[in-house]
């Protein structure tokens, strides 16, 4: 099955599965390949090739499942045990050897896991608030690479109070939101 086919059966996947669970709003349905596809798919523009990545709360597979058809290596964490099953069915039904499953909590994956930085990045999108997914990975010193919506400049006031990182602002290619890399993240000592 080639990129595009794979592609074609994941929309067909989540058009049949969003049926029975909330997967992705019902309005985006019709445009699953801008809406969500294309969206994740902009990541791979600013990742580099060598790494593997670890997408937190990946839902429906985004932007995860879409970078391991592309061809990393995605381990995808999902806590809500349906979406799971979900994103699990996705790695049977379109043959993705290089993406794994994971289902349980971030704090809890991360507890049980030490990724390299230098190898290892986090990718998310919707996931959560960017204080919250700081305060989950910031002890890593992985480089995030998230996608935000349009509120991402009050996230990042309000993460600052709380951490210093250097980040790196891109507009979205398939909307109003935000493509924002980090790297250097730490949490401030308290006095």
């Amino acid at each position: 099955m080639n990129n595009k086919e794979k592609f074609n059966r994941y929309a067909a996947l989540l058009t049949e599965w969003s049926g029975r669970m909330n997967l992705v709003a019902p309005s985006t349905l019709s445009d699953i390949q801008n809406r969500h596809f294309a969206d994740s798919a902009q990541l791979a523009d600013v990742l580099d090739r060598d790494i593997s990545i670890i997408d937190l709360g990946s839902g429906a597979g985004f932007p995860g499942v879409v970078l391991a058809i592309l061809g990393w290596h995605v381990t995808c964490i999902e806590s809500i045990g349906k979406k799971a099953t979900f994103l699990n069915t996705l790695k049977s039904e379109l043959d993705l050897p290089n993406l794994n499953i994971y289902h349980g909590r971030v704090e809890d994956y991360l507890k049980q896991n030490h990724p390299n930085p230098q190898t290892t990045v986090f990718t998310s999108r919707a996931f959560a608030p960017l204080i919250k997914i700081l305060d989950y990975v910031a002890h890593t010193k992985c480089r995030l690479f998230l996608l935000k919506g349009r509120e991402i400049e009050s996230e990042i006031a309000v993460a600052q109070s709380r951490y210093h990182f250097d980040y790196t602002l891109y507009p979205s290619k398939t909307g109003d939101g935000h493509i924002i890399i980090i790297k250097n993240s730490r949490q401030f000592h308290m006095k």
